[in-house]
């Protein structure tokens, strides 16, 4: 006979490595799932994506995908969940205590390769066509984008504290426009067929110029 395990109520205990196997397994197909997904909104568009689609991509039944995502709309939740880790990175380097000129140069020039990649410019284009039309959509990926934005506020409050920045009148204002003008500069570079690193250039001076000490 088995050996089992038991709780202080005389339950079974459930086999913490089936568990552990069980979440990987679930995991995994969450990520097969999500990554149909966003090949699908790239190809076809998100309003023109349906959930068949989905599953077909995936390789998987339109059940199995149900057992994971009630619906397209959850799994677009899931994608804005996803993003926000992706920001992550972009926070930290905002953080750091370096001078804050040099800390905006290089958050400049990452910043501006992660979203110049044509799959990032597509799918946000998706995203935020699709956000006009659902407020909770739109919520999901403005505190994220709202989330950047402050912490570069407290970057530019800083270099202006410390003297290597100029005083501005309204720092928020100050870095929606970077933030903007970055997203604007990815999607002229991704229509225009022009290399980033060709662009980047040109925001960095005007950034620097702006903020420039008098």
């Amino acid at each position: 006979m088995n050996d089992r395990s038991f709780n202080s109520d005389g339950k079974i205990m459930p086999d913490s490595k089936a568990t552990t196997n069980r979440d990987k397994a679930t995991a995994k197909r969450r990520n097969q799932i999500l990554e149909a997904a966003v090949m699908c909104f790239l190809e076809k568009g998100y309003h023109q994506t349906g959930v068949r689609d989905i599953a077909a991509r995936a390789g998987i039944s339109l059940g199995n995908l149900y057992n994971h995502f009630p619906g397209k709309h959850d799994v677009l939740v899931e994608i804005a969940q996803l993003e926000r880790k992706e920001v992550g990175p972009f926070l930290e380097m905002l953080m750091k205590p370096s001078p804050a000129p040099k800390v905006l140069d290089g958050f400049i020039g990452a910043y501006a390769k992660y979203l110049s990649a044509p799959e990032n410019v597509i799918l946000s284009l998706e995203i935020t066509s699709e956000a006009i039309r659902q407020p909770d959509i739109a919520r999901l990926f403005l505190d994220t984008r709202e989330n950047l934005i402050a912490t570069l506020v407290t970057l530019v409050k800083r270099g202006i504290a410390e003297g290597d920045f100029r005083s501005v009148p309204n720092a928020n204002q100050v870095s929606h426009l970077i933030i903007e003008i970055l997203e604007s500069s990815a999607e002229r570079s991704v229509f225009s067929n022009t290399p980033m690193r060709k662009i980047v250039g040109s925001v960095r001076d005007f950034v620097s110029a702006a903020l420039q000490p008098q």
